[in-house]
């Protein structure tokens, strides 16, 4: 497994033109996630629509292609699902990254942050992409005192 396997073109799209990469500036909830092993540190925003799904999220802050591409992917993909629909994918996303085998009709949900399952093979970067996701799930969890870290993974 190589690099060439890990920076797909989906990923290099999300990181070179980031469509997510902002504040929202009213929104529902904001939360900070950290990666102490290697510095990356982004803050998820999120709006709720008044039908209770989400209607916005994005992010900010700064880190490795995998944690910014991979935080990019996912607040588009949760856009329009409900809080519980968006746990689980970040549910989902946390089994493939750590190497768990999904159908290909998990693969599918996971829609262009598939294109990260081969992550599972570098442990290192698990974390990074990862990132985004547990912070986003904590959030919604309403367990989020602190900043998350990749830390407890």
């Amino acid at each position: 497994m190589g690099a060439a396997d890990l920076y797909t073109p989906a990923l290099l799209e999300h990181v070179s033109h980031p469509d997510y990469n902002y504040a929202i500036e009213d929104a529902t909830c904001t939360h900070e996630g950290i990666n102490p092993s290697c510095g990356d540190d982004l803050v998820l925003h999120v709006k709720v629509g008044d039908d209770g799904t989400i209607s916005e999220a994005s992010w900010t802050g700064t880190g490795c292609a995998v944690s910014q591409g991979s935080a990019d992917m996912m607040s588009d993909l949760v856009q329009g699902s409900t809080p519980e629909e968006a746990r689980r994918l970040c549910s989902l996303f946390g089994r493939m990254v750590r190497g768990e085998e999904l159908s290909a009709d998990e693969l599918d949900e996971l829609d262009e942050a598939a294109c990260l399952e081969s992550i599972s093979h570098m442990p290192a970067r698990v974390k990074c992409a990862e990132l985004a996701w547990r912070t986003l799930d904590e959030m919604l969890s309403g367990s989020a005192e602190g900043p998350t870290t990749t830390e407890e993974a």
